[in-house]
């Protein structure tokens, strides 16, 4: 994402002022579906790098891609603030309300959500508290529940952030790489947070879903997808050989030619 294209939003969120890096993409495509990037656990903006322009480009689509508070040049997480259980709840039911406002986004430009791993999640979660509200989602490697593998590897991220060059690499990315990788990496480990589900949630989801997954996904299993499309009416499954955590890294071009399908051919329904 290019550094001149970034702005800001300012939010009131946990009783304080927060600020929001976003960039829009070809907003100019006036009437064309909107498409929202919500990231990873540790992603910002500029993690995704070229992606949602392609992806917008591929579709002729508008976009708007953020980063969550604590992330990317948005306002760090504070050094004694540790995210509870519900940290994804509040993403969904606070955060992103509390955004579309600040940019006049209401019900008549219906977003797609197009989430990776957490940001999976917290579209998953933000379609079932409303509705009315959004057009469809796509999720890729979205978490449904905890699995045992997913918490093996998220401890490995920690041993690799505090004995490596990694808070340096994430640095490049985030104003704080302590806010972003802390206050992910620790709620996660919380024996609290093996209890986590959002599965009955799903049963209120009445929106097109596209579900992603890599079948190497070293951060869950398949049985988060498969989970999906047991629970939403007609949400489509996408399993992709070769692939891990990330299928936009992948497999980009399945995932853009995937997902251009899915938008244009529910619009035309």
């Amino acid at each position: 994402m290019s550094a001149k294209a970034t702005e800001f939003a300012d939010i009131r969120w946990r009783e304080r002022d927060v600020r929001i890096e976003y960039v829009r993409i070809a907003p100019e495509r006036t009437g064309r579906p909107l498409v929202v990037f919500l990231h990873e656990g540790l992603g910002s903006v500029a993690m995704w790098k070229d992606f949602p322009q392609r992806l917008c480009d591929a579709g002729d689509f508008r976009g708007l891609v953020f980063s969550r508070p604590g992330y990317g040049r948005s306002t760090p997480r504070p050094d004694d603030e540790s995210w509870d259980v519900d940290f994804m709840h509040r993403q969904a039911h606070e955060v992103l309300p509390a955004l579309f406002d600040a940019l006049g986004i209401g019900a008549a430009d219906r977003p797609w959500l197009f989430g990776h791993s957490d940001g999976g999640s917290i579209s998953l979660l933000f379609a079932a508290r409303h509705p009315a509200q959004v057009a469809g989602l796509v999720v890729l490697a979205p978490h449904i529940f905890v699995e045992d593998v997913t918490v093996a590897h998220i401890e490995v991220a920690r041993q690799t952030y505090l004995t490596t060059d990694l808070p340096a690499r994430l640095g490049r990315y985030h104003d704080s790489a302590d806010s972003a990788f802390w206050g992910w990496n620790r709620i996660w480990l919380h024996p609290h947070f093996r209890q986590w589900s959002i599965e009955a949630e799903l049963d209120a989801i009445a929106c097109p879903v596209l579900a992603v997954q890599g079948v190497d996904d070293e951060y869950g299993t398949l049985q988060q997808i498969r989970g999906i499309a047991s629970r939403v009416p007609g949400a489509q499954r996408l399993e992709l050989p070769d692939c891990a955590h990330s299928p936009h890294k992948d497999q980009p071009q399945q995932v853009i030619d995937a997902t251009v399908s899915f938008i244009t051919t529910r619009r035309q329904a």
